[in-house]
């Protein structure tokens, strides 16, 4: 995909030939080159004025630049025969870059490119796919990848991996990404003409630094789709009531409706406030970058799975989502580009993580856990007990 200037054929440095191009169309300078430098069309009537002055159709320019309105979509499937001619077949070279490196009952865990495993996957064999690739950010991994490549380099790389994703999923398969908003609207986008939605989840994320010029980046986002019209598994868990944990009363007022609450708890929102980042050593398995909570994917393969279903992470990094198949018993594949003596280590002694997600368990699925339940009814407030007598 080009650039505006390469399209133009203007040299970025030229700046007595931006600065005219800029007056003719009535805009700035600093307009064209952030347009330019960011990868966005120009607003229509400035897209219009540079096509009248290079002689060049605003379609050509999108075209080029890779960017597509809903008027050049429809016009392209107008003349997808004619289109398809031009373009011609394509042949992609499918090269082996992954190997085994541990193996247990129910899952394999492989090094190396996962767009090269899944070329190995067949269609329609599994039941979850999360993924929680590189944010593009900059950061140095084990791997040594390139963390800091264009957007549409980025975006390019995300598509293809997400394609084969779509293409090993069951009918009635979830799919998950783990992102920042920053990418995943354009995912989203992509994903929403292959699968069917279902939610944009917002996990809230603490101890963020502010952003200057930006409002204070506060969470992580989390596409859920689904193969098909509806997903083969929807099971989430029911979250306990919210109380202040020093007076034990409940942070929201239900009114009269405390005796129509579910025993079995809340039902789960899609803004989650409480799954933070692993900070703890007692539970970070890898120092040099961040990890995924074992909430998180507890969470997620609790909703979307049953046991004995297969689940898919192509991005392993410390094998959280691998851990918490295993101990939920479920089957998994995974590959990590980089190291997976973290990951073999962690599988080897997911003892750990059984007894943190059995502590974490004990507050779902029930309005009050039983040590606050115990604490409201010494103080004489109202549990889920007091209304029995009126069901």
């Amino acid at each position: 995909m080009k650039s505006l200037y390469a399209i133009l054929d203007i040299d970025r440095k030229d700046k007595k030939k931006i600065d005219e191009l800029a007056k003719q169309i009535d805009s700035s300078t600093k307009a064209l080159n952030y347009y330019n430098d960011n990868h966005l069309i120009p607003s229509t009537k400035e897209l219009d004025k540079i096509g009248e002055i290079h002689n060049l159709n605003p379609y050509q320019i999108m075209i080029e630049m890779g960017i597509y309105s809903q008027s050049l979509k429809a016009l392209l499937s107008q003349k997808g025969y004619e289109i398809s001619k031009l373009l011609g077949i394509q042949q992609n070279i499918k090269k082996k870059n992954h190997k085994i490196t541990y193996e247990t009952e129910l899952g394999k865990l492989y090094q190396g490119d996962c767009i090269s495993l899944m070329n190995t996957i067949e269609d329609s064999t599994v039941d979850l796919v999360f993924a929680d690739p590189p944010f593009n950010l900059n950061k140095l991994y084990p791997s040594m990848m390139d963390d800091n490549i264009s957007k549409q380099d980025y975006i390019k790389w995300t598509e293809s991996w997400i394609d084969e994703c779509i293409r090993i999923l069951k009918p009635g398969g979830s799919l998950y990404i783990w992102n920042l908003p920053k990418w995943n609207v354009y995912f989203s986008e992509y994903l929403s003409h292959r699968l069917t939605f279902r939610n944009w989840i917002s996990v809230d994320m603490k101890f963020s630094l502010p952003i200057s010029g930006k409002l204070y980046p506060s969470h992580y986002s989390l596409l859920y789709f689904v193969k098909g019209e509806k997903p083969n598994s929807f099971k989430p868990d029911r979250m306990a009531m919210e109380t202040c944990p020093h007076c034990y009363k409940e942070l929201k007022d239900y009114g009269g409706y405390k005796s129509k609450m579910n025993p079995k708890g809340i039902n789960m929102g899609d803004v989650w406030y409480d799954i933070p980042p692993v900070r703890h050593s007692k539970y970070k398995k890898r120092v040099d970058a961040n990890e995924l909570s074992i909430k998180l994917m507890d969470r997620i393969i609790e909703m979307s799975t049953e046991e004995g279903d297969l689940v898919f992470d192509p991005f392993g990094g410390s094998g959280t989502t691998y851990s918490i198949a295993e101990i939920k018993k479920r089957k998994w594949l995974g590959i990590e580009l980089g190291p997976t003596d973290i990951i073999i280590d962690r599988l080897e002694n997911k003892i750990d993580d059984q007894v943190h997600l059995e502590k974490v368990r004990e507050k779902y699925n029930s309005l009050f856990p039983e040590k606050i339940k115990n604490e409201r009814i010494k103080k004489g407030l109202w549990t889920d007990d007091s209304f029995l007598c009126h069901t």
